[in-house]
This record gives structure tokens, sequence and C-alpha cells, in this order.
């Protein structure tokens, strides 16, 4: 019996010492193993590895067309404007335009009757406009010149303009469009003006009539900047009559030359009329279509000495038409009235005036197919 539980014993003693040695690690922290004065931390770290699984490549279809490709151009369209270089920006914007208007008529054993006439109109315009921050510049000068040849006869003028205006404005804040303005506008033409068919006595030439205007006001200008109003209590007109024989007759309102009974010369005409008034302007333009534009032109001035409430009138209203780039078909008329340009004056044999004449409506019409080109 004691050999039996001797042996007992022995079996189970290493189980106990098992269980001893697990409590005690609950209970401790094991010792640091030292190995040359080193010591190393037996706790394990577990690490996990992610896998992905790939997906395997799948081989080129065998309808794959490896071969380079062929590369047509039948179907590629240039620019429609040439490659431009970089430029600074400026605080200019420039326009220049040059055209000419052409109509012609021929007949050949034409029944009805006429005479083979052709008639040309070119014209210059040349705009230049600054803008910075509340400062706005607008000068525009425009050229025009018209002549028509008919069958029988000379060469007769149907158009004669020089026109320069110039407007430097300011405003207070970018939000408002009221500008404290200061304009000059001068008017005058290139050569002599006849009453057809005399060719002998010119009753206009270049500077005679000249007309200065210069003035400071307020306008009211657009954000499109189509609509321009420039009220102006105070300007002066310049008339300028440089022609002595067109001074000494009082032409275009300056005061005439004194006659003697023999028709003798006392005393020149004047060169100069200068008058103090109101002066009113307006440019507008409105687009009827796409390619149809109406452009109009003003001038209203009444002078404050000598005839107050006597307004100059100069009205200017063009419809422009654009067929493409460069043809273009304009029809325009002009309405002017000045009290001091006179008609129907009447002469004695000795040059003295008997008929002072009367102030008329002028009117012209003006209808032109021709070429423009800007630049």
């Amino acid at each position: 019996m004691k050999r039996i539980v001797s042996k007992c014993l022995q079996n189970l003693l290493p189980l106990f010492l098992l269980v001893a040695m697990a409590a005690q690690a609950q209970d401790t922290i094991p010792a640091p193993i030292i190995i040359d004065s080193v010591y190393l931390d037996s706790t394990a770290v577990d690490t996990i590895v992610i896998r992905r699984t790939l997906d395997k490549i799948s081989s080129l279809k065998k309808d794959v067309n490896l071969q380079i490709p062929n590369i047509d151009f039948k179907k590629t369209k240039t620019l429609e404007k040439g490659f431009q270089r970089f430029r600074v920006p400026s605080f200019w914007e420039t326009e220049n335009s040059f055209g000419i208007n052409i109509s012609e008529v021929a007949f050949v054993n034409w029944n009805a009757g006429g005479d083979n006439a052709v008639s040309g109109l070119g014209f210059l315009k040349f705009a230049r406009k600054y803008k910075f921050n509340n400062f706005q510049w607008d000068n525009n000068l425009e050229l025009r010149y018209g002549l028509n040849a008919q069958e029988g006869r000379k060469l007769r003028k149907t158009e004669d303009v020089i026109r320069l205006s110039s407007n430097l404005g300011f405003k207070k804040d970018n939000t408002s469009r009221w500008f404290y303005s200061v304009q000059l506008n001068f008017n005058t033409q290139f050569s002599n003006g006849y009453k057809y068919p005399d060719r002998d006595t010119p009753i206009s030439r270049f500077m005679a009539p000249g007309y200065l205007l210069f003035g400071a006001g307020t306008s009211f200008i657009t954000k499109d900047e189509k609509f321009n109003l420039y009220l102006s209590p105070l300007t002066q007109k310049s008339t300028f009559v440089l022609d002595q024989n067109l001074a000494d007759n009082g032409s275009f309102g300056v005061q005439e030359a004194i006659l003697d009974e023999d028709g003798n010369v006392l005393t020149p005409g004047e060169n100069h009329l200068l008058e103090i008034g109101i002066l009113i302007t307006n440019n507008f333009n409105y687009s009827l279509a796409d390619n149809i534009e109406l452009k109009s032109r003003i001038n209203l001035y009444t002078d404050y000495i000598k005839s107050f409430g006597n307004v100059d009138v100069d009205w200017e209203l063009n419809l422009n038409m654009k067929v493409n780039k460069y043809i273009s078909t304009s029809l325009g008329t002009q309405l002017i009235y000045d009290d001091d340009i006179l008609f129907d004056v009447v002469k004695n044999d000795n040059g003295t005036i008997t008929d002072p004449g009367m102030p008329k409506i002028q009117f012209k019409q003006v209808l032109g197919v021709g070429i423009l080109y800007g630049f």
C-alpha cells in the first residue's frame, strides 16, 4: 500500500510544480535576462500581415490592332485668328477704320435716257480711349471726302468733313455713371465748296468756316458706353472765317466789311466770331440685329448774348449694315440748322447787299455700299 501511495505522489509532483510556477508567473514580473550587462525584454509582440490576392493579368485580345494608327488631317480646321504674341496690357483702347463706298450707273442705248455717272466716298476714323480708375478720356477723328463724276460735266464734291472731338471725364466712384467733363469739338472741311454750276465764287473753304467749341459740364455714360449725354452750361463757340472775301460778305455770322458808295472796302470784315452759350450733345448706338447698327449724333447750341433761345442743330443719323467682315452698306442722313448761315443773299452791281437772305434747314442723305477695313 505504501508503495502505491508513494508512486502516485511521485507522478503528481511534476503537475504540482507546473501549477505553482503558473501561479507565480501571474503574480510576478519575470526577471530580465542578463546578457553581457544588456537587459532584454522577453515580452513577445505579435505581428499581423495582411496579404491581398492579385488578379491574374488577362492576355490581350487577339483582335487588338497593335500597328501604328493612320493620321488624317482632312477634317481639321485652321485657327480663325492667327497666333498673337503676348503684349503688356495697356490702359488705351484703339480703333482704326478705313472705307470706300462706290456707286455707279451706266447706260448703253437706253431709251429712257440718262448720263453715265460714278460716285466715290472715302472715309477714315481714328479713335483713342484712355481708361484708368475713375478717369476716362475719349478722342475721335473722322475724315470724309466724296466726289461725283457724271458724263458731260466736271467733278463735283459730294462730301467734305473734318471732325475732331475730345472728352475728358472724372467720376467720384466706380458705381456712378456721371462724370465731371471737359469737352472740345472742332469742325471744318478740306476744299472749296460751290453752288454748282458756278465754280468761280466759292461759298465755303478750308477754315471758312471752322468751328471750335470748348466748355465744361457733366456727362452721363452708360456701362456699355452706347449712350453718352453731355450737358455744358458754359461753352465757348469760335467761328473762324479765314477767307477774306467770305469775311467781307459777313458769311457765317462774322461782322461784314464796311464799304463806300462805290463798293470799296473801308473796314475789312472780321475773321472770328466768339459766342458763349449752352451746349448739349448726345451719341447713341443701338444694335437692331447682329449685323445692323443704328448710330445717332446730335449737337444743340444756343448763345447767351446774341440770340438766346435760337438753337443751332447738327443731327447725324446713320444705319450701318455689315454683309461680312469687309463689305458693308450704310444709309446716312444729316440735318443742320444755323441762323448764322444765310441763303438767297441779294447784291446790287456795286456789291452792296440789298437782301441779307434768311437761314434755312440743310438736309443731306447718302446711301453707299463699299469696303470697310479695320487696322
